[in-house]
């Protein structure tokens, strides 16, 4: 599996401030936020419910995995999706880490993924509560 999720019982925008909040506390900013449905809204003329990618970036993980390996910046950053479905509550989908960097052999680049598995699994531990 490449991913892991959470429901919560939650307006769209107060699961992505949650889940934003949250990724803060244990060291992820958010480089990228993707409108996914709007984009899809605005090139092909399709509605679909609230539908939100966050790049999230932990910065001394990430430099860890490049100092590891100069390519391991084309596995960054950890996406997390936030779906609303539309009956009061949300999905909050994560990126697992150790499925994306099962592609390094690099020993530390693989330790790093841990560290940052072992992160989003708190995250999402911490949206459940």
């Amino acid at each position: 599996m490449y991913s892991f999720s959470v429901t919560v019982n939650q307006s769209f925008d107060q699961a992505v401030e949650n889940v934003t909040a949250e990724l803060m506390k244990e060291g992820f900013g958010i480089l990228t936020e993707i409108d996914f449905a709007g984009t899809v809204k605005k090139k092909l003329d399709i509605d679909r419910p609230a539908y939100k990618i966050l790049g999230a970036c932990n910065p001394p993980l990430a430099n860890q995995a490049v100092t590891a390996d100069n390519n391991a910046g084309v596995l960054l950053p950890c996406n997390v999706v936030v779906r609303d479905n539309e009956n009061g509550s949300c999905d909050v989908v994560f990126m697992d880490p150790m499925a994306v960097i099962s592609l390094s052999d690099n020993e530390q680049v693989i330790e790093v993924a841990k560290q940052a598995n072992e992160r989003l699994q708190r995250v999402k531990t911490a949206l459940q509560d």
